[in-house]
């Protein structure tokens, strides 16, 4: 048998990357909700629709400064003339309506405004009863007793009507949408002190191996620094978690699984660093692997995936928290983070969709790919002029780390892609690092 006929006849053992997360997510579901006041509730997931209980603006009011009056009033002004203070304008004569009175936005007597008058207003001003126009300031002589109109505006020029942004009963935000500041002033314009979501998942993340090192210094022979759990705590942060780094744990039996379910108190989502392989000191995959009543079990998967090959999913303690196990090669743990845990991190919040979005783009460069696995390669993704994608490769296999620092976007190969020739059309996962 040849060498590349027993890579594929091992990539055929592995289970298809698509199984493996349906099997996972399946098992999950979304936190429960919370009622959050709003000032806590931003970056947090809807639970529910939320529907405006009232108008807005909730009165009839000035959108701008100025002089509401009634458009027939002013039917007059239009007709080209002059003003000495003004100079040339459109209109035979200015409009001259008596000052009844000053209304701002504190003001709340009702008022009822008659012919031949006006009232000086500032936007937010409640608008006086028969009013239909404001008129802007810089089309008057701003007058106070008496006010002479250069221009008529349209009538409803400068008003805004009770309702007309947001009517009572309008679907404000939908269920699975994420609380952005605007969204926060929507809800309270519309009069909603409080809205029901899903609380973010408080994620725990811990590397393991006695080789691990704290960061501040190199790499020596037997030690590798733990850039791991700094990693993947940024990532879980970065997709909407609360996240907390425990740092390195030794591969000390007892002690790992104490650590664990000591987390489980405050964690709704434990994510593991190294130890997933099969090798005399991957201590992980042996003490989570075992079946312990009430202690709950993690099940490690050969999945078609390149890089990291293998992952855990599974719970832990009494209290059953879902455990994610990652590889622990640096480049190897960030795809095993966006292909496995920042779904889970997505559903356990209730969002939608959980997986990133893709693109379809024009590839720049023939790269090559293992056979049997899907590979996710760092990459440069670009919009072309007159619409489209283009991406870059950039460094895969063992240099994924350096590659994903530079990256956007993950090139996407599947199992049965051995080359992807430039000029062909490729999928690729937007990586949005703004959130």
């Amino acid at each position: 048998m040849t060498a590349t006929a027993d890579a594929e006849a091992a990539a055929n053992e592995l289970k298809p990357l698509a199984e493996y997360l349906g099997s996972v997510l399946r098992r999950l579901r979304a936190l429960p909700p919370l009622d959050l006041d709003l000032t806590q509730a931003h970056g947090n997931v809807l639970a529910n629709d939320v529907l405006a209980p009232h108008p807005f603006p909730a009165f009839d009011q000035a959108a701008i400064d100025g002089y509401a009056a009634r458009w027939e009033d002013l039917s007059g002004a239009g007709r080209v003339g002059s003003h000495p203070s003004f100079g040339r304008f459109e209109g035979g004569r200015p409009v001259r309506l008596n000052v009844v009175g000053d209304l701002g936005a504190a003001s709340w007597r009702p008022v009822r405004l008659n012919p031949g008058t006006c009232f000086s207003v500032a936007a937010g001003a409640p608008l006086p009863i028969g009013a239909d126009v404001v008129v802007p300031v810089h089309w008057t002589d701003q007058g106070m007793a008496a006010v002479e109109i250069l221009h008529a505006p349209k009538r409803g020029s400068g008003v805004r009507r009770a309702g007309d942004e947001i009517a009572a009963g309008q679907v404000l935000a939908p269920a699975g949408a994420y609380v952005t500041p605007p969204m926060v002033a929507t809800f309270a314009a519309s009069g909603i002190g409080h809205v029901v979501v899903r609380p973010s998942p408080r994620v725990v993340v811990v590397a393991t191996g006695d080789e691990l090192v704290d960061v501040g210094r190199p790499s020596q022979p037997g030690q590798v620094v733990d850039a791991n759990s700094h990693a993947l705590t940024a990532a879980a942060v970065e997709a909407g978690a609360l996240a907390y780094r425990i740092g390195i744990c030794d591969d000390d039996p007892e002690g790992l699984r104490g650590l664990l379910e000591d987390q489980t108190l405050r964690a709704d989502l434990i994510i593991t660093t190294g130890g997933t392989g099969t090798g005399p000191g991957d201590m992980l995959r042996r003490v989570l692997s075992r079946r312990d009543p009430g202690r709950g079990v993690v099940e490690f998967t050969d999945v078609a995936l390149c890089p990291g090959a293998t992952l855990g999913f599974g719970t832990v303690g009494g209290e059953e928290v879902p455990v994610v196990c990652l590889p622990g090669e640096p480049g190897a743990a960030l795809i095993g983070f966006e292909v496995l845990a920042r779904p889970v991190i997505q559903l356990l919040a209730g969002a939608e969709p959980v997986f990133r979005k893709s693109v379809k783009a024009h590839l720049l460069e023939t790269v090559s790919s293992p056979g049997g696995l899907r590979e996710f390669r760092p990459a440069h993704v670009a919009e072309r002029r007159g619409g489209g994608h283009t991406v870059q490769p950039l460094a895969g296999g063992p240099y994924t780390l350096s590659g994903l620092a530079e990256a956007n976007g993950l090139l996407v190969l599947g199992e049965r892609v051995t080359t992807a020739a430039a000029g062909s059309t490729v999928d690729v996962l937007l990586l949005d690092r703004r959130r």
